[in-house]
């Protein structure tokens, strides 16, 4: 695995671990609420990563955009699928988008 995809995920897993072992209740039900939010429903999940990723990309958050992208390379988004992505997020974020897309590019790339 690449070494910046290998970076995220494990800094990911070592901070929710740390957070959830609070056990507070409002943060465990807001990280059941978007897990559930991406399961299987009217929309597919492959559907529903796509959607986090042009909003996460909207938004600006790196982060978000990495966690969307690993999603949407799990659920076979192809690069001509996430280029389209891209350009919707672009679209509708407007020009401030262009430097999370280009780490977006160098993460989809990461990932293999």
């Amino acid at each position: 695995m690449h070494q910046l995809v290998e970076e995220f995920n494990d800094y990911r897993v070592q901070m929710n671990e740390k957070i959830l072992a609070q056990n507070n209740k409002v943060i465990n039900r807001l990280y059941n609420l978007d897990t559930n939010t991406y399961a299987e429903g009217a929309l597919d999940v492959k559907t529903k990563e796509m959607l986090g990723l042009v909003a996460s990309m909207v938004l600006r958050c790196d982060d978000c955009i990495k966690y969307h992208l690993g999603k949407c390379k799990e659920q076979d988004v192809s690069t001509p699928e996430i280029y389209e992505v891209f350009a919707i997020a672009n679209i509708v974020g407007g020009t401030i988008v262009i430097p999370h897309f280009r780490r977006a590019v160098e993460y989809w790339e990461a990932l293999g």
